[in-house]
């Protein structure tokens, strides 16, 4: 049986432009300054890394804590319920991967709970066998383990199992583990690091979706 993994904030929400907007509001509150060099380094991190990178960018004595919390209320107050938009193609692929027998497991830097909640709440959640969340495993992208974590659990080997990703973390992650790397670029343009670590650099997920329903499959 085919298998995928796919990521979430970037790839199957448009989540990180509504985030960083969040972030923005907020830095401009306290006198921050322009956040956006600090956030894009988080990309594909966990929280416990966002917290280190902020800290590394603003000094210790940065009270990130306080202004996340901030930033966190902000944007669930605009975008729970259903309200976070989705990245077009996103239920054509999932349904066009499950009605063809593919595995499909998704694997998000986001707590779990999060994760589930968010699904959930776009009606996405019945489409995948797998959900690890970011809080389930000791180390963040670009270490691969979220990855291999998800395809143990569908008994995937990870050289025949594709990762649908945006951010350079998630590439690097995938490349690392053995997997087959799409990149579907989200807020970061590709970089020659990128070309050279993603089998593939696609435009949309309408794009994946050809690709993986065009190929000869890679189980027998």
């Amino acid at each position: 049986m085919n298998s995928i993994i796919f990521d979430m904030d970037g790839v199957i929400f448009d989540s990180e432009s509504k985030v960083l907007e969040c972030w923005q509001e907020t830095a401009a509150k306290h006198g921050m300054g322009d956040v956006r060099d600090a956030f894009i380094k988080c990309i594909g991190t966990n929280s416990a890394r966002s917290k280190e990178i902020f800290l590394e960018h603003y000094g210790a004595d940065l009270p990130y804590d306080e202004y996340r919390t901030e930033m966190s209320a902000l944007f669930h107050e605009r975008y729970d319920g259903g309200r976070l938009p989705m990245k077009k193609g996103i239920r054509e692929i999932l349904e066009a991967l499950k009605n063809a027998g593919w595995s499909v497991a998704l694997a998000s830097s986001t707590r779990r709970a999060v994760v589930m909640e968010q699904l959930g709440a776009a009606g996405l959640a019945g489409w995948f066998d797998v959900v690890i969340g970011g809080d389930m495993i000791a180390r963040s992208k670009p270490a691969p383990d979220i990855f291999l974590a998800a395809a143990e659990e569908l008994h995937a080997d990870p050289s025949e199992t594709y990762v649908v990703e945006d951010s350079y973390n998630g590439i690097r992650a995938a490349y690392d583990g053995g997997f087959i790397p799409i990149m579907v670029p989200d807020m970061l343009p590709p970089d020659d690091e990128m070309r050279s670590k993603a089998r593939y650099i696609l435009h949309d997920l309408f794009e994946v979706k050809e690709l993986l329903l065009s190929e000869i499959p890679i189980h027998e």
